[in-house]
């Protein structure tokens, strides 16, 4: 399993910055993060800190401190993280929602320090993704035997995103010189669901890559996987993953969209800013 908002969102938002950064304010560089905040099926969050700290070091051993600062804190930083945990914490049903509650908490906490160290080294503008509807994609459907989205993933989804939102605010809020976006994937993506006709999709509930399950959500999408025959026409590319097509729309509204979308300011704004 990976981050639902897949490394492809990132790549169509830097070529749509590139393209239409005439009149804009140069962006020097790019960095994404992703995957979870802790250890163990995935890569947690520290490991590429630890990564961006040694090519901070590389970059300023090879321009000097002072103009690595400069083109550190003029960079974007983009971050997808949480899903995996989220994903993790859903699949003990047996959970109360106290215990619920203290797993996200501890999450949100550890996030905070993570999002710190970030900034002291030198990151200033970071746009973090919340949550996305996970209880939507291929493969909780399958995994709980259920046709529409799993209410229960879902809320899960939901309140760790109300603590995000407030964690970068107070973070922006206090850490001089940052701005914290919060990219809202989940209203993005909701959007996209409830309407996806209207985006010019035809299915919404099933994956293009698919190897088993009724909506192609019981395994990756491998090697011997059945791919349809138009992958434009499915807002899921595999059981995890947004299409090209549904993530071109999700850099869309994270690059120039409202507060309902992306909030204080949009990505093009922050590049501006």
């Amino acid at each position: 399993m990976s981050t639902i908002i897949s490394a492809i969102l990132y790549q169509i938002l830097v070529i749509q910055l590139l393209l239409n950064m005439c009149s804009a304010k140069e962006v020097p560089a790019i960095f994404a993060f992703g995957d979870s905040l802790y250890e163990g099926d995935h890569i947690c969050m520290d490991e590429p800190i630890n990564n961006f700290e040694k090519s901070r070091q590389d970059i300023v051993s090879k321009i000097g401190a002072a103009a690595a600062r400069k083109l550190l804190r003029d960079a974007l930083y983009f971050i997808a993280i949480g899903a995996n945990d989220i994903m993790l914490l859903s699949s003990n049903v047996s959970s109360s929602h106290v215990e619920n509650i203290k797993y996200l908490d501890n999450m949100i906490f550890k996030f905070k320090s993570q999002l710190m160290r970030v900034y002291n080294l030198d990151a200033r503008k970071i746009a973090v993704t919340s949550a996305a509807p996970l209880g939507c994609i291929p493969f909780e459907r399958d995994k709980f035997s259920i046709d529409d989205c799993v209410p229960h993933v879902n809320e899960l989804a939901k309140l760790y995103n109300v603590r995000l939102k407030i964690l970068l605010s107070e973070l922006t809020k206090h850490l001089a010189g940052s701005i914290f976006i919060y990219m809202n994937s989940y209203t993005t993506l909701e959007d996209v669901l409830q309407n996806y006709k209207s985006y010019g999709f035809m299915n919404a509930d099933s994956a293009c890559c698919r190897v088993y399950g009724k909506h192609g959500g019981k395994l990756p999408c491998i090697f011997y996987a059945r791919v349809c025959p138009n992958r434009t026409q499915y807002v899921f590319w595999d059981a995890y993953h947004p299409t090209e097509k549904a993530n071109f729309i999700l850099a869309k509204h994270a690059l120039d969209g409202s507060r309902q979308y992306i909030s204080p300011i949009n990505i093009r704004q922050l590049a501006n800013s």
